[in-house]
């Protein structure tokens, strides 16, 4: 056993000496109470030991002991519906032995040691299996059946496995020729990657039911993106509506620094939400890591591979996983804090220099994989979703830029536009999307061949619209002629009817990527036959007496098959009324 004592402490940053022998990474037990750190630094026989909570009260000369190991996770049956906290301690159990507040050095197993599993064999005696492998399935709740597979690194002939029945999660299920043991659970280093066979080019979608993404910036499951934004812009809710509606199996929401009462609604609204997939409750499919901003910083920066590892894990069973991290920015603030403790060179704005490399070693474990394991073709995805919070809404802080460099899609999220109550307050000027051109094929084939080109023409005269406006705050719109009149008008259709979205309504909280399209039609055709009859004489104050805007306007809240049944007709008659106005 490596031991040591204290002989610096600041703030959550301890030096412990007489640690020879102490590996990076490894997790320690510090002072009496054997509070969790973490080596971060090595030199001669002293370790600097990165402190996952309060250090009141340690002095020098307390003990240090190693327990050789990184700090890994517990991962098996009973993770979905859980809370924990930042280093994977179970919040509901820590709060039933210690109260409201979590008491330093409380130690509680993340998985349930009592409850019997319905654990299903698989395979079979005297098969040769790798790494990957299924042994057996446990139904975990109503929708996810959770396999439990031969751990990586691991391989050999089945000597014995255990029949079906009912099993806690530390029965030994498998045994292997060499007499290597198998249970239902393992654990993995939270900082090092879940291996898989090869990395698959993400083509599928990752559905919102947000119109503004799924239409204009759209990402592929797989792939990540960041939210960043002002206070009040928005970002948690749009977090949320994606955990609830995006099309993937599992969620793992991280609460990463957020603010106490923030993350409060989080926790007692996801246990009461239905799954609109399923009619189950969503924390079926879910899991959460809560470390709230008067948390220890240091477990804020291991929160976010904690989640990352978790959905790793899901995906290693073939699973789509979405991680929803919010918010990196506190991320930040936690390697920045713990950097300045270390007394490194700071980088730009006080980050550590080496802030890009962790943020790119972060969003690299999102992807669609092949994964490990023989007999089955598996593939899962990780998605991963961060909202960042710059510092009064400046998008050139060192969070939002290194973000930006190495995530595919931008939605950035606007304060003005928030401040007219437009939500989603994502900005259709500023933000991007560097995965169009993967999901344009399931786009052509499961939505409309001509599904580009109508979001392409949507999103000029978008643009357009910025341009006019500064023309009619120059001379007023009464200047503008009426072919450019109804530019402004369309826009302000695709504006309020389209990109506008209530995320408490019962119908228009989710749009399937189908209704989207057909609202989109609708616009270009009034577009189109409106333009047709200002060129043969007809003035704009006919066309919009018409109460064809109204009509349109309300497909939005329409039932969604209701709707695009309606508006495939409505394309034609719209265009019959509009060219039925005589020329005065």
């Amino acid at each position: 056993m490596i031991a040591g004592s204290i002989s610096k402490i600041t703030g959550p940053v301890v030096v412990a000496a007489g640690m020879t022998g102490a590996k990076m990474y490894d997790v320690v037990r510090v002072g009496a109470q054997g509070l969790m750190g973490e080596v971060i630094r090595l030199e001669a026989d002293h370790a600097t030991i990165q402190v996952y909570e309060d250090t009141s009260g340690l002095m020098v000369g307390h003990p240090v002991e190693s327990t050789e190991a990184p700090l890994t996770v517990e991962l098996g049956p009973g993770l979905l519906s859980s809370i924990y906290d930042g280093v994977q301690r179970p919040l509901p159990v820590i709060a039933e032995q210690s109260g409201d507040f979590i008491l330093r050095g409380t130690v509680a197993s993340a998985l349930d040691r009592t409850k019997l599993w319905p654990f299903v064999t698989v395979a079979e005696v005297g098969a040769d299996l790798v790494q990957g492998d299924v042994l057996g399935t446990v139904q975990e709740g109503k929708t996810i059946v959770h396999k439990v597979m031969v751990p990586p690194k691991r391989s050999g002939k089945l000597a014995w496995v255990i029949p079906s029945g009912d099993y806690n999660v530390d029965t030994v299920v498998a045994r292997l020729e060499d007499g290597t043991e198998f249970t239902m659970t393992q654990r993995w280093p939270v900082r090092e990657g879940r291996p898989y066979v090869r990395k698959l080019d993400p083509t599928t979608p990752f559905t919102t039911g947000m119109r503004i993404l799924d239409t204009f910036f759209p990402i592929a499951l797989g792939g990540n993106a960041i939210i960043p934004g002002g206070f009040g812009t928005g970002k948690t809710v749009t977090q949320q509506s994606l955990a609830k509606w995006a099309d993937v199996d599992i969620i793992v929401y991280i609460g990463c620094g957020e603010r106490g009462n923030e993350m409060t609604e989080v926790l007692t609204e996801f246990p009461e939400l239905d799954d609109p997939r399923t009619g189950a409750p969503l924390m079926d499919r879910t899991v959460l890591v809560a470390n709230t901003s008067n948390m220890p910083v240091a477990a804020r920066e291991a929160s976010i591979y904690v989640g990352a590892t978790l959905a790793e894990y899901y995906r290693d069973m073939g699973y789509d996983v979405a991680m929803m991290a919010d918010s990196t920015s506190r991320w930040g603030e936690a390697l920045r804090e713990v950097s300045g403790r270390l007394e490194e060179m700071p980088g730009e704005e006080g980050y550590p220099a080496y802030l890009a490399t962790r943020l790119a070693s972060f969003y690299e474990r999102s992807g669609r994989v092949k994964t490990l394991g023989s007999g089955e073709d598996r593939v899962g995805s990780v998605t991963m979703v961060g909202a960042v919070s710059p510092a009064g809404g400046d998008m050139s802080e060192p969070m939002t830029q290194n973000s930006l460099r190495v995530t595919g899609a931008f939605w950035a999220l606007d304060t003005s536009l928030a401040h007219r109550r437009h939500f989603p307050a994502i900005s259709w000027t500023k933000s991007y999307t560097l995965f169009l051109g993967q999901v344009r094929g399931w786009y052509e084939s499961n939505v409309a061949g001509d599904w580009v080109s109508y979001r392409d023409r949507a999103m000029f005269i978008l643009q357009k619209e910025t341009e006019l406006q500064e023309i009619v705050q120059l001379v007023g719109p009464d200047a503008l002629p009426e072919s450019e009149k109804i530019i402004l008008e369309v826009a302000r259709m695709l504006r309020e009817d389209f990109l506008q979205q209530f995320a408490f309504d019962e119908v228009d909280a989710y749009c399937p990527p189908l209704k989207a399209y057909w609202i989109l039609k609708v616009i270009l055709a009034f577009s189109d036959a409106s333009v047709a009859a200002l060129n043969r004489g007809v003035s704009l104050r006919q066309i919009l007496e018409l109460p064809i805007r109204d009509k349109i306007a309300g497909f939005k809240t329409t039932p969604h098959e209701e709707a695009i049944e309606e508006m495939k007709t409505y394309t034609t008659t719209l265009a019959e009324d509009i060219a039925g106005i005589e020329v005065l």
